[in-house]
Order: structure tokens, then C-alpha cells, then sequence
């Protein structure tokens, strides 16, 4: 056992060792700056900037650490719970996931992405297999998935949804999801929710949310036309900023959000989230099928975007800018890396990860419909 908790640690920062540094994303330099700007904004946890302020002194090795330990144990706690937790069995399946999945490459990673899979996994054995583990990792298990909730809105979404989901079918399952367990998963998204609200006010002095989910929902029913239909239909008696330019709209939330268009002229988030809000909200209750017809293709688009590396393989001028101007200290180490040399190339790794990450999907469909057909339900897991 000791040999598996000291080796698939070490190979799923394998990665950042080589790299020479952990590596950095184009959304990582927001997080950082977090700390030293004492200001929200759009998508960027304050949770997350502290955990990640907490490891600069350490060239964030410790923050790297905490989620190559995070990730062995929660891999070895959903093994036992489900009755595999044989040393063999968890050094073989950590050594499959490390080298056919991205899994070391978020682990070597300063970015939250890390979170969102072990905190689904995370609830699953404390909604579930509450009965299987001590006190002790109720708490922790607790603990961390509260935290992971906090450090993305949309880990938040998928968690809560998942909990919405148990609480509708509990009833229909005959009691296969204990009340307390589910109440007690449920607190995780309470006390997340609450860690992000204290952290964004002990930054910022502002007690409210981490802005900017209205515009990316916006972005999307803009990309499918949605916005642009509601603007033709509403525009000559009602009052919006984005009238004037509803034929100008660009093609994708990419080109809006962050280009060169009239969301700048605006006054990007602070000057049109309201108004983005109003839209997203009455297109909503106005066009119901078509917004479920865009979302369903959305969702299926997304699927098959699994490919590893997005945002770290390119040159990311925001978040060299932001370890320069707060933290000088690591410049030197962060310039040395590999990938700050163009040696980051995912092209013959998703040569592998991709169809393995398709044909999991799939096995995944298949394996449900089995687990339905013969068995009727009577093994939730």
C-alpha cells in the first residue's frame, strides 16, 4: 500500500516535474491576482485565488501536492466503498488513468479543473457510502467538497444538480439514498456556497457572488441565435443597449466575451450584465423548445470536446503578466519551464486520450443499460 501512496502521487505530478514548474492555463492568472487586487470578477473564485496564494512561497509545489494527495485519496476511497481496495487493484487503475487520461495534467495543474471530477466522486461516497467510512473522512470528505464547490460555479452547478436529482428520485428508489446522507451532501453545496461568499468579502468587502454567470450563459444562447431573435422581436418597444447592434452581434461567445466587439464598447460585465441577466431570463420563459433544442445540441457538441490541453499549450500573455506584476519572485522559475518554451505539445497525446475519453462515454452508456436491464434498479451505484 505504501508503495502505491508514494508512487501514483509521483507520476500524476510526473507532468509538472518535467515541465520543470506547475503548469499554468490562460485562466490561472486571474486566480492569482485575486489576492493583490481586492476586487471580484467574472468566473474567478476568491477561494481558489487563497488556496492558490497560500503556495507561492513554495512555487506552488505545495498547492500541486495537495491535489496529487487529493486525487490518490479519493481514487482509493470510492475503490473500498465499492469493495476494490486491494493495493494491486488501486496501482493498477491509478496507473491506467494516469496514462491514458488528462488526470496527471489538471493534477499538475494550477487551475480548478482538478476539483470538479473528485468532487463528484466525493459526494458520491458520502451520499451513498456513508456507512462505509469513519467519522474522520465524513468530515474531510465534507470539507472538501465544500471547498471544491467554492472554487467554480459551475462545479457548484453539477454538484447541486446532482443532489436535486436525488432528492427527486429518492422516494421512487425506495429508500436506497439515506435522508441523512443526502442532507448531509446536500450542506456541501451550503457551506460552499457560504466559503465563497466569506472569502469574496474578506477580498473584496463586498458580500455577493463571484460575478459573470449571466454572460456566459448569455454567450451560449447568443453563439445559437437566440439572442439575436429576441432582440428583432423586442427591440422597437423596448429599450436595450445591445439594439443598436443587434445585427452586429459576432458568431460565437468567444468573439463577444472576449474580442474586440460591442460587449467592450458597453462596458463589458459592470455596463451589460444587468442586461444580460434580462435577456438570458425572459428568452427563456419566451422561446422554452428552442432553448431546450440548443441545449441538447450544445450538450452533445461538448461531449465530444474532450481533448487535453486547452489553454495551456498556447502563449498566455495574462497570466505571465500577472506572476510578473504580484509575484516577481517566481518569474525566474516560470520563464525556465518547458512550456513557457513552446515544448507543450497535446497533439500526439490526444492520440490516445481522446477515443479512450469517447469510448469511456460510451462504455459508460452501456454499462448503465446493462445494470438496468438486469439487475432493476436494485444497485444504485
Amino acid at each position: 500500500m505504501w508503495i502505491a501512496a508514494v508512487a501514483i502521487p509521483l507520476m500524476l505530478l510526473a507532468p509538472a516535474l518535467w515541465n520543470g514548474y506547475p503548469l499554468l492555463q490562460w485562466d490561472t492568472g486571474g486566480y492569482l491576482a485575486r489576492w493583490y487586487e481586492g476586487y471580484l470578477v467574472p468566473s474567478r473564485s476568491t477561494v481558489f485565488g487563497l488556496y492558490l496564494h497560500f503556495g507561492e512561497h513554495s512555487s506552488f509545489w505545495i498547492n500541486l501536492g495537495t491535489q496529487a494527495l487529493a486525487s490518490l485519496w479519493i481514487l482509493q476511497l470510492t475503490l473500498r466503498v465499492l469493495g476494490m481496495s486491494q493495493p494491486l487493484r488501486l496501482m493498477a487503475i491509478g496507473l491506467v488513468l494516469i496514462l491514458t487520461t488528462a488526470l496527471p495534467w489538471i493534477a499538475s495543474m494550477l487551475l480548478t479543473d482538478i476539483f470538479a471530477g473528485l468532487s463528484v466522486l466525493g459526494l458520491f461516497v458520502l451520499v451513498l457510502h456513508n456507512d462505509r467510512i469513519s467519522t474522520v473522512e465524513k468530515c474531510c470528505l465534507f470539507v472538501f467538497t465544500a471547498f471544491a464547490a467554492a472554487t467554480h460555479s459551475a462545479t457548484l452547478g453539477v454538484l447541486l444538480g446532482l443532489c436535486v436529482v436525488g432528492w427527486s428520485v429518492r422516494l421512487l428508489l425506495r429508500g436506497q439514498i439515506p435522508i441523512i446522507s443526502l442532507i448531509q451532501g446536500s450542506l456541501t453545496l451550503v457551506a460552499g456556497a457560504a466559503m465563497l461568499l466569506a472569502a469574496n468579502f474578506a477580498l473584496s468587502g463586498q458580500l455577493a457572488w463571484t460575478p459573470g454567470g449571466f454572460g456566459v450563459a448569455f454567450g451560449r444562447i447568443m453563439q445559437d441565435g437566440i439572442v439575436a431573435r429576441y432582440l428583432r422581436d423586442h427591440c422597437p418597444r423596448e429599450q436595450l443597449k445591445l439594439c443598436p447592434y443587434r445585427d452586429q452581434l459576432p458568431a460565437t461567445a468567444d468573439q463577444f466575451l472576449w474580442g474586440n466587439s460591442m460587449f467592450n464598447t458597453l462596458g463589458r460585465f459592470k455596463g451589460l450584465n444587468d442586461e444580460m441577466g434580462f435577456i438570458v431570463l425572459h428568452s427563456l420563459a419566451e422561446y422554452p423548445t428552442l432553448q431546450a433544442e440548443a441545449a441538447l445540441a450544445a450538450t452533445a457538441q461538448q461531449l465530444t470536446l474532450v481533448a487535453t490541453g486547452e489553454g495551456s499549450d498556447v502563449w498566455i500573455p495574462h497570466t505571465y503578466g500577472i506572476i510578473e506584476r504580484y509575484i516577481p519572485a517566481q518569474v525566474t522559475p516560470m520563464r525556465a519551464a518547458r512550456q513557457q518554451h513552446s515544448e507543450l505539445d497535446f497533439t500526439a497525446i490526444n492520440c490516445l486520450h481522446v477515443p479512450v475519453a469517447l469510448a469511456s462515454m460510451l462504455l459508460t452508456v452501456f454499462l448503465f443499460g446493462r445494470g438496468l436491464w438486469r439487475r432493476s434498479l436494485d444497485d444504485l451505484t
